[in-house]
């Protein structure tokens, strides 16, 4: 009789351990770990409505932007995730794609050519991440400024940007009329490309390398507005990126290519001096509006070595979905990267001011032949240490060219 009651308790315990074991791996499939900065976490409302319709618990992890690369790469290190959901910079995708971090989405040609800023994502016909928050460059001119100096029209061209330019400084507008980021940093680097590429239509050649002609023609044309010409206020060689946009914000610009953000900031009286007096409209291109723009989009991926990559996988998508870039508009003031999103709320009046905004969205294209590189930081040193140094007089155009085009030859041929 003991005996018989030792085994029943031998099978009850086995039982109970076998049903605990197999519910914490339920579970475990069943709630993933979302890493990501501040400007990307949905509200509590959004979250608890995606467990509700698919059974899955999302644990957000609020990281500072500029660690989540080190913490995704420690990890990949030690052979786990730091994450299963993770933020993917559009800088950082070919770094990723290189150490093999992400797992590839699958979308129809329909649900990409419904985003344009999937762009940068795409390496290899491979789509290594979704955007959740758009930011291409769009260019902004103060109406009044241009019609004090007697120009009546928006500018199209470079050619018409600069001889306005000219035109503003010489009546007194204001003295320095043009501003974009020139420090050495990340803001540099991408001013130039926007630069080329509008100016131009290309940046990179198909191996990778500077096209000479378009590059070199920039940093020429970006010398004479701020060395020859200075139509750019010299402090732009030295302050941060936001401070040199925010000058259209204060008045003492009246031309900038920036962030989708100042299509709010400009209109906002807690941030901006010429309320109603900025106008979104195309950048300009060599003989009318460019056809193309650059984004530099954020994005969200899904871990190869996650556990829960199914689950992960949900959730990324419906983080693109339509209805959640509206939802992340309302809540966090995200641009939405899908151009049917940003239609609806420009038509709903939530996107105010936004002028060319809809229209240039649709012109989004990577400069980048083959996609974004693996070694983009190294290459973004480069090109930015060499156009500071030209702007603070160390370098002819001709001698950054010549810096940065040897260190990019380098690193392609690596």
């Amino acid at each position: 009789m003991k005996k018989i009651i030792l085994l029943l308790m031998i099978s009850l315990l086995t039982a109970f351990f076998t049903v605990s074991c197999g519910g914490k791996n339920s579970a475990s499939n069943n709630s993933i770990t979302v890493m990501v900065p501040d400007w990307a976490v949905p509200s509590d409302e959004m979250l608890d409505a995606f467990t509700k319709d698919t059974g899955i618990t999302v644990n957000m992890n609020v990281i500072a932007w500029e660690n989540i690369r080190d913490k995704i790469s420690i990890a990949a290190a030690g052979g786990t995730a730091a994450a299963d959901v993770v933020e993917v910079d559009w800088s950082w995708v070919g770094e990723f794609n290189s150490a093999d971090w992400l797992e590839p989405i699958e979308l129809s040609k329909e649900e990409i050519d419904a985003m344009p800023s999937i762009q940068p994502f795409i390496i290899d016909g491979k789509v290594l991440a979704l955007p959740y928050a758009n930011d291409f460059r769009l260019a902004y001119y103060n109406k009044k400024h241009f019609e004090a100096a007697g120009i009546t029209e928006a500018p199209k061209s470079w050619d018409d940007v600069y001889a306005a330019l000219k035109a503003i400084r010489d009546a007194g507008v204001t003295t320095y009329p043009f501003s974009m980021p020139l420090n050495a940093d990340e803001s540099c680097t991408t001013s130039l490309i926007w630069m080329a590429y509008s100016k131009y239509g290309v940046v990179f050649n198909e191996d990778g390398t500077l096209n000479k002609d378009a590059v070199l023609g920039a940093l020429q044309f970006i010398n004479q507005m701020i060395n020859v010409d200075k139509l750019i206020d010299p402090a732009c060689k030295t302050s941060t990126g936001m401070d040199a946009y925010r000058r259209i914000n204060s008045g003492e610009a009246s031309f900038i290519v920036g962030p989708t953000s100042f299509v709010s900031r400009v209109q906002d009286p807690n941030e901006s001096k010429v309320v109603g007096e900025v106008i979104p409209i195309l950048l300009p291109g060599a003989t009318g509006p460019s056809p193309k723009t650059f984004a530099l989009p954020e994005g969200v991926g899904v871990i190869k070595l996650s556990k829960n990559k199914e689950a992960a996988m949900k959730f990324v998508k419906w983080f693109n979905s339509p209805e959640t870039q509206k939802q992340l508009n309302y809540v966090q003031n995200t641009m939405p990267t899908r151009t049917s999103v940003m239609e609806d709320l420009i038509n709903e009046g939530k996107l105010k001011n936004t002028g060319a905004l809809l229209e240039e969205s649709t012109l989004i294209s990577s400069p980048f032949p083959k996609g974004v590189p693996s070694y983009y930081s190294e290459m973004t040193t480069a090109i930015f240490n060499a156009v500071n140094e030209m702007v603070l007089g160390a370098k002819t155009p001709e001698e950054a060219f010549n810096a940065m085009d040897t260190k990019i030859k380098e690193l392609v041929a690596r």
